[in-house]
């Protein structure tokens, strides 16, 4: 850490403390662990957000917010009378070091996935070698990062395709079984097919290096903004998207992606 990180490092939690101390904030004095909670998951996925965004001014603003929200948490930890905030970073820097022997040990990994293997192990055998590799989950997990970490854990130590040509096989046979439930009543075998065809997509996803929770995100984006210019420009019309035929909403459509396009390409790059 050099003096500059170690300066603004010592400045936040510098401000931490002052908000919360007898001349700071009341707002900041009354929130428990508990009220904090919902902030923690706010800005962790607007941090999310921000990094999907490109924007690296904007990271940093989201990123600098989480890293003060969980130092405000560590020392109303602290105050509570549990590990506080030097116990906190201590313990994760001891984690950090016990579950890396190829970095602070003698311990050597042939690459990445074995070195995500041998956490994965670590880990386990630091609750005494008992319970699944999989682990547990948060229950408030959004189900496609839950479905990525799950595939990820199985996939360390090898229940895997070993290349993208399997999960792109297992997408393909999941959205032909749900065709063949379309022409049938068994609504609870049609919903079960379609569970699978969003688990095997996120497989697919993990092979090839792509966020699904993310990306899905990036495609709700895209839509409202192409159903924002339908609506606008029926809207010059004094007309609903109600009061338009499929055809003429897909032509807007089709218009609003053309638009999107070409002010990409007119935008000039970055030096």
């Amino acid at each position: 850490m050099n003096d500059r990180e170690r300066d603004a490092f010592a400045r936040l939690l510098g401000v931490c403390r002052r908000l919360r101390g007898p001349d700071g904030c009341p707002w900041d004095r009354e929130q428990t662990l508990e009220s904090m909670t919902p902030y923690l998951t706010e800005e962790a996925v607007e941090s999310g957000e921000a990094i999907a965004s490109g924007d690296t001014a904007h990271m940093a603003e989201e990123l600098g917010d989480l890293a003060f929200l969980s130092i405000f948490c560590m020392e109303m930890l602290g105050d509570r009378g549990g590990p506080g905030l030097a116990e906190a970073l201590d313990g994760a820097a001891d984690k950090l070091v016990r579950r890396h022997p190829h970095v602070y040990g003698g311990a050597e990994v042939a690459d990445g996935d074995a070195a995500y293997r041998q956490w994965q192990e670590i880990k386990k055998g630091e609750k005494g070698g008992k319970g699944s590799l999989l682990g547990e989950q948060p229950k408030g997990l959004p189900a496609l990062v839950a479905a990525y970490r799950l595939q990820e854990k199985a996939a360390a130590v090898g229940f895997d395709w070993p290349t993208p040509d399997g999960p792109l096989a297992k997408v393909r046979e999941e959205t032909e079984e749900i065709a063949a439930t379309l022409g049938d009543d068994t609504d609870l075998e049609r919903a079960k097919e379609i569970g699978d065809l969003l688990f095997a997509a996120v497989n697919l996803a993990r092979h090839l290096r792509v966020d699904p929770e993310r990306e899905l995100r990036a495609s709700m984006h895209r839509f409202r903004d192409r159903f924002h210019h339908i609506e606008q420009r029926l809207s010059e019309q004094g007309r609903r998207p109600g009061e338009a035929s499929l055809e003429e909403m897909d032509a807007l459509w089709e218009e609003a992606k053309r638009l999107t396009r070409a002010a990409k390409s007119a935008t000039p790059e970055s030096p």
